[in-house]
Parts: C-alpha cells; structure tokens; sequence
C-alpha cells in the first residue's frame, strides 16, 4: 500500500510528516491533490476529490487529526476493458495534524463539482490586531 501522508497546518510553517497506515477499504487508495491558502482569519483548504459525492466523503477531527475519506463508485467502471488509461480509479485519503492556532469548533466543509472546500477558522487570538495610535 502506498503511504499516506500527514500535513501539520501552522501559520508560519507546512511540515510534511509520512506515517504508515493502511486502509481497510479494498481497491487503490490516492492522495487528492490539495492547495492550502491562508487568509488573515483562516485556513482554506481545497482538494480535488473526482467522482466522490457527498454521501461518500467522511470528513473526521479526532484527537486534533482532521481525516478525510471520499469513497468512489466503482462499479460503472467494472466491465470496461480499457485499451489506454491516464486516468486512474480509485478512493481518496488525507489527514491533517491541526496546530493550536485553527478553531476546531468552527471548521466547515463543502463539496462542489469534485473539489472538497474545508474551511478552518484562527483561534480570535492568533487573528492580526490593529492598534489605534492616539
């Protein structure tokens, strides 16, 4: 099986750590694709998850690992005989190690057209302040 990798989500830094673990789904198993942009009052995080729908994604926080699980119907694929592929089929996995600095309370998801948005809310705290000069 194919490593899956962790991200640590901070501010200031994005620390890829691997760790080796083992879906207990049958079939292939990729990394989504995933862009990262910070704002100054959160992370957004968005992944392409091709051919998953909404009933078969898991989004999970546990123990400040956020998971994420998009599940593919295989089964419209079963009786192609492919001559030529690039496109492979398969489910998709990816946590994330969430750092002191994101709101857990206020993570948000949604799926549009393939593409997972997860959106995690700073701390109030960690959030830029401007300071009035007098």
């Amino acid at each position: 099986m194919k490593n899956e990798e962790k991200k640590e989500i901070t501010v200031q830094e994005k620390k890829e750590v691997q760790t080796k673990s083992e879906p207990t789904t049958p079939g292939k198993v990729y990394l989504p694709n995933t862009d990262i942009v910070e704002t100054e009052t959160e992370l957004l995080v968005y992944m392409d998850m091709p051919g998953v729908g909404k009933n078969k994604l898991k989004v999970k926080l546990e123990k400040n690992v956020l998971g994420i699980e998009g599940e593919i119907d295989s089964s419209p694929y079963s009786s192609l005989k492919p001559l030529y592929t690039e496109y492979n089929i398969g489910h998709f996995s990816r946590s994330f190690e969430l750092s002191n600095e994101i709101d857990q309370s206020g993570i948000k998801a949604s799926m549009d057209d393939g593409v997972l948005l997860l959106t995690l809310p700073k701390v109030p705290a960690k959030q830029p302040k401007m300071i009035t000069v007098n």
